[in-house]
């Protein structure tokens, strides 16, 4: 009985984890990447794509997509944009924001008061430092007077960006 067959017949557990290991610095700079990573595991590309589907359904993988650098495509002024907006508004706000096509993630985080009165986070990027607080700009005026304070903290250098990677058991 070949791989595909035993695994068809078991829990997925032993090949979702070496999709994972697989795939979790990238899928390959290939023509055929889900060809080569079913080459390696030595399984069927299409149970390859079938797992993956099925992980991302089931909420073990979030998503699968490219990284873009925004750096190298020119994005060069960074801020991350802080909000202080009610509370009982936040999601509202959250997902308006987070729809805005010049927003890369948005998220809730908690107060730390007096300090610290922003409990929404917005990721603007642009060309120049002025192109980002226009955009912030059109942030506060989505978020009206329901926008009680706002502030922009500028990146000041390239930090290396990962999820949480998984070791090989040994």
């Amino acid at each position: 009985m070949n791989r595909q067959a035993v695994l068809m017949n078991e829990d997925y557990t032993i090949l979702d984890r070496e999709i994972i290991l697989a795939t979790q610095a990238g899928l390959p700079l290939v023509s055929e990447p889900y060809q080569q990573i079913a080459d390696q595991l030595n399984v069927d590309p299409e149970l390859i794509k079938k797992r993956l589907k099925k992980m991302r359904e089931d909420g073990r993988i979030r998503r699968i997509g490219a990284v873009p650098n925004h750096y190298k495509l020119g994005y060069t002024a960074n801020g991350m944009s802080v909000w202080d907006v009610p509370d009982d508004l936040i999601k509202t706000f959250g997902q308006a924001v987070g729809k805005m096509s010049f927003v890369s993630h948005c998220y809730e985080r908690p107060r730390f008061l007096p300090e610290w009165p922003y409990n929404l986070f917005a990721m603007i990027h642009g060309h120049s430092h002025e192109e980002v607080l226009e955009k912030a700009d059109k942030i506060a005026a989505l978020l009206g007077e329901n926008c009680r304070a706002r502030d922009i903290l500028f990146s000041t250098r390239i930090l290396k960006k990962t999820g949480i990677r998984i070791g090989v058991q040994t």
